[in-house]
This record gives structure tokens, C-alpha cells and sequence, in this order.
């Protein structure tokens, strides 16, 4: 048995009893077995798979972007316990790095996966190769609610702290965001037939039923990952412990891959489907939104309850430049996004950038690789602009996000 290594920051006794019942999976715990990372996983796996299995059923009855963002915020909720454990024990150094890690992943890994796993699909029923999943005209929800809360972390980038009215303004960019996909129409019942068994039977069950069934998917599930999630981390962090890996590694690439466990697992059970591609991008831009919103609201408001009194996240050089790396990996994405299409060549280059974080950061060290490769980023932006520019038309997710204010948000 291994100690949970981070350090025991026990806040005072007058502060509030409420902070503690919210966080309640930042409980500390004191001993915490290797082993648990067989169990802790297999929990994540299994309610993953069950709140899918809601939000599949839940998207013939409120909007597919609606059901989808609830998925998404059951799935990221190891990635708010994880960041929860950090900011009560006030461990700010660790902060970003998990997030970050987090973020980069889901694009620079998830959605080459799911690029890869359609593509796959498609060759074994066509014969033929992938060249590009087209998303559906109402994504671009989606695209445009991504694209306020990056303009926004920018601006936090640009004065190195995070503060309790940024929490503010995050929320109310989340809030709003969910708003818009709650005004959205229900799928069309014609695609029943693609559903998986579990899925098909309750969405045609009676209502009660399919109201019960798709609650206790949703409550059961992110019980689960809920209350697994603490205790993953710290066997997580014993396991890296005991065969030598540093812990800044671990909270950045080694607790986002396993806590974004639900995320991959229901993108590739999307993207198996082919058809459904579209959606599995749908699923980790959700991801990246509630992340981009809510998980940074989160860390100054535990923070401050943690400390007693307000309390501000500076940011110091390392991870401004972990922060600017993110920042310019999600603007990339975003840029694909407003094509309204993922193109193979996107999944690869995509990979590629993400996977040279690696190489890079072992040859010429951590801040070189890491401006090197914000800098390859901000370049493929900027073409992006470029392009979009010489072709002197509007891009086509704002085209279709005006169309869809026009005709279901507004009316």
C-alpha cells in the first residue's frame, strides 16, 4: 500500500461545512493500492457505456446537441474530480497541467481515432477510403459555442490569472450555450433502426418507462464515475509511483487518458457506426466546451473556498505556456469545425502535432517543444484564415448557424 501523494492540506475547521459536501470526491485517500487502477477503470468503462446508451436513447425525444452535452458533462466528471482533489488541496502548480493534458488529448488523439475507426468502417462496406466526415447542419451549434469561451480563455491567457468573475462569465457562456441546444428539434424517429438493442428497446418502450430508463442510465452512470473517480486518481498515482514516473507527468497525460476514459470509449462506439461519426466529433467538442467553461469556473471558486477568502490562479511562465499550447490546439479544431467537415488529412496532421509533444519534449526539452509546436499551430490557423479569406465566402458553419437561428432557435 502506497500513501496518496499529495500533500495532506487539511483546511482550517471554520470553514464553511458546506465546501466539504460539495466536494465530496476530493475526499483524501490516505492509502491507496496500485491494484485499484483494475477496478477503478472497469467502474469508469461500465458507466460510460450506460450514460451513452441514455444519451443515445434521450436524443429521439430533446436535441441530439442537447443529450450530447449532458453526455459529455457525465463523461468529464473524473476530469472535475481530478481538478477538484488539486484545487482543495491547493495544489495550483498541478493545475493546468491536468487540464491541458486533458484538452490536447481529445482533439490531438480522440478524433484521429474516430476519423480512424470510421474510416475503418467504411473500407470493410465500401471498398473504398474515407475522405472526410461531414458533420450535420445542426453542429453548428456546437462550432460557435466553442468558439466564445476560446476567445475568452485568451483573454485569461493574456493577463496570467483566473479569477472568481471569470467563473462568472464561463458559467453564463455555458448556460447560454445550453439554452441554444435545448430550443433545438428532437432527432427524426426514421434512424431507430440503427440503434443498438439496449438503446431501441427504450426508445420504444412506454413513456415511463423510457423516462425511468433514461434518468437511471444517466443517474446510475455518473454515479459511478463520480465516486470512482477520486480513488482512481490517487491508485493512478500510485501505480506511476511505484515504477518511477514523475507526478507532473502522471496528472498531465496519464490521469486525463484514463479519466477520459467515457469520452473515447463512446466516440469509437459512435464512430463504429460510420454514420454516426459526425456524432462522435459532436461528443468530444461538447467535451471541450464544458471543459473551456465550467471545469475553469470551477478551480477559482474551490480555490477560494479551500483558502477561506478570494482567491485568484496566477499563472506562471510554465503554465501560461502550457495554457497558450491548448489554447492554439483548440483553435485549429475550431477552424475544422467551421468547414463543417473532417478531413483526413486534418485527422493526420492533427496526430502528428500531438504525438511530437512527446518526441520534441525528450530531445530538445519541455518549453522549446512546446513553442515550437504552439507555433506549427498558430501557423495552420492563420492559413486556415488565409484560405477562408481568399475564397470570399462566409464559412459554412456560420451560414448554417444562421439558419438554424432563423428557423428553431428564434421561432
Amino acid at each position: 500500500m502506497l500513501n496518496y501523494p499529495l500533500p495532506d492540506h487539511r483546511p482550517p475547521t471554520n470553514k464553511p461545512v458546506i465546501a466539504g459536501c460539495l466536494l465530496l470526491a476530493a475526499v483524501p485517500v490516505a492509502h491507496t493500492s496500485a491494484i485499484g487502477t483494475v477496478w477503478t477503470t472497469l467502474c469508469i468503462l461500465t458507466a460510460s457505456m450506460l450514460i451513452t446508451w441514455g444519451a443515445e436513447s434521450a436524443q429521439f425525444f430533446v436535441a441530439q446537441g442537447f443529450a450530447l452535452a449532458i453526455l459529455a458533462l457525465m463523461q468529464t466528471l473524473p476530469e472535475f474530480a481530478v481538478e477538484a482533489v488539486l484545487a482543495w488541496k491547493q495544489q495550483t502548480s498541478l493545475l493546468l497541467a491536468n487540464l491541458t493534458g486533458a484538452l490536447r488529448l481529445l482533439t490531438g488523439l480522440a478524433w484521429p481515432a474516430i476519423y480512424l475507426t470510421a474510416s475503418i468502417v467504411h473500407r470493410k462496406r465500401t471498398k473504398e477510403p474515407l475522405r472526410a466526415i461531414d458533420l450535420d447542419h445542426h453542429h453548428s451549434v456546437e462550432v460557435i459555442g466553442l468558439a466564445l469561451p476560446l476567445l475568452y480563455v485568451t483573454f485569461i491567457w493574456w493577463k496570467s490569472r483566473l479569477e472568481l468573475y471569470d467563473a462568472v462569465v464561463l458559467v453564463g457562456l455555458y448556460a447560454a450555450y445550453l439554452a441554444i441546444l435545448s430550443r433545438l428539434a428532437p432527432e427524426q424517429h426514421e434512424g431507430m433502426e440503427d440503434l443498438e438493442l439496449i438503446p431501441k428497446k427504450i426508445v420504444t418502450a412506454r413513456p415511463l418507462y423510457r423516462t425511468v430508463a433514461i434518468f437511471g442510465l444517466f443517474s446510475i452512470g455518473g454515479a459511478i464515475i463520480y465516486f470512482t473517480a477520486e480513488p482512481f486518481l490517487g491508485s493512478l498515482i500510485a501505480l506511476a509511483t511505484a515504477i518511477g514516473i514523475p507526478s507532473f507527468i502522471v496528472i498531465q497525460w496519464l490521469a486525463p487518458v484514463i479519466s477520459e476514459f467515457p469520452e473515447l470509449l463512446s466516440t469509437f462506439y459512435f464512430a463504429r457506426q460510420e454514420s454516426k461519426a459526425s456524432v462522435a466529433l459532436m461528443n468530444i467538442a461538447s467535451s471541450n466546451i464544458n471543459q473551456w467553461t465550467l471545469l475553469i469556473a470551477m478551480l477559482p471558486i474551490v480555490l477560494s473556498l479551500s483558502h477561506g477568502s478570494v482567491t485568484a490562479l496566477h499563472l506562471d511562465r510554465e503554465q501560461s505556456s502550457e495554457l497558450l499550447l491548448t489554447i492554439s490546439q483548440s483553435v485549429v479544431a475550431l477552424m475544422i469545425l467551421v468547414n463543417m467537415r473532417f478531413d483526413w488529412w486534418e485527422a493526420a496532421a492533427m496526430f502528428v502535432l500531438f504525438a511530437s509533444q512527446f518526441v520534441l519534449g525528450s530531445t530538445v526539452g519541455g518549453e522549446a517543444s512546446r513553442m515550437f509546436i504552439t507555433v506549427a499551430f498558430l501557423l495552420w490557423a492563420a492559413l486556415e484564415v488565409l484560405r477562408m479569406a481568399f475564397r470570399r465566402k462566409m464559412p459554412e458553419a456560420i451560414g448554417s448557424f444562421a439558419d438554424t437561428w432563423r428557423t428553431q432557435i428564434r421561432s
